[in-house]
């Protein structure tokens, strides 16, 4: 992406991929690309620099629009600070209720956890779901379930349990993402604070 500046000021922004009249001249679309980025600044248009700096991961948090500036030579967009999305449910207050939004004290919108522990519980029971067979057989022709089984089962269960907890337990939106940031060891193996659903 590039700017046309004017007069010390942002007045377009150019995807690049056409050519453009300044005043009485055309130029070529190519100036995009066989131009070096002096010679269009001669002519006012500058190569957009991004400044990621404030941008967070969408999963957590909620950027802002990108603001554009020009100064010293350069035209730059930036981040301003992202909001942490809400890590626990919010309900509906006596104000809300006032004004015909709902009922005070009802669940007004899930926040993080909620969620979180919904795709726990899925990814338990699609493992679970792997050896159910084995509980049907058992049931139906009393075939003895192997210890091996059993064993996983009860380890996705607690594994389960033990992921809900520290999800149930993270005090804001920065500990949720720390629960699942990974990290890699000095043996090179790669983790993550809230470990996984164990598979077969």
């Amino acid at each position: 992406m590039f700017a046309l500046v004017e007069s010390g000021s942002i007045t377009k922004f150019l995807k690049g991929n056409q050519g453009i009249q300044l005043g009485d001249l055309k130029y070529p679309r190519a100036i995009y690309t066989l131009w070096t980025e002096a010679e269009r600044n001669a002519i006012g248009i500058y190569s957009i620099v991004y400044d990621d700096t404030n941008k967070k991961d969408k999963q957590w948090y909620i950027n802002t629009n990108q603001s554009f500036a020009f100064a010293n030579s350069k035209v730059t967009a930036t981040y301003g600070t992202a909001t942490a999305k809400k890590h626990a449910d919010t309900t509906w207050t006596e104000e809300d209720e006032d004004k015909g939004f709902g009922t005070e004290g009802e669940i007004a919108t899930r926040g993080l956890k909620y969620h979180l522990i919904r795709q726990v519980k899925e990814q338990a029971a699609i493992e679970l779901n792997k050896t159910d067979w084995y509980i049907t057989r058992k049931a139906e022709k009393n075939t003895a379930i192997p210890s091996a089984i059993t064993t996983h089962r009860n380890l996705v269960r607690s594994r389960q349990a033990a992921m809900e907890t520290s999800i149930t337990n993270a005090s804001d939106t920065p500990a949720l993402e720390t629960l699942y940031t990974y990290t890699t060891d000095s043996d090179g193996v790669t983790s993550r604070p809230l470990a996984e659903i164990p598979n077969l």
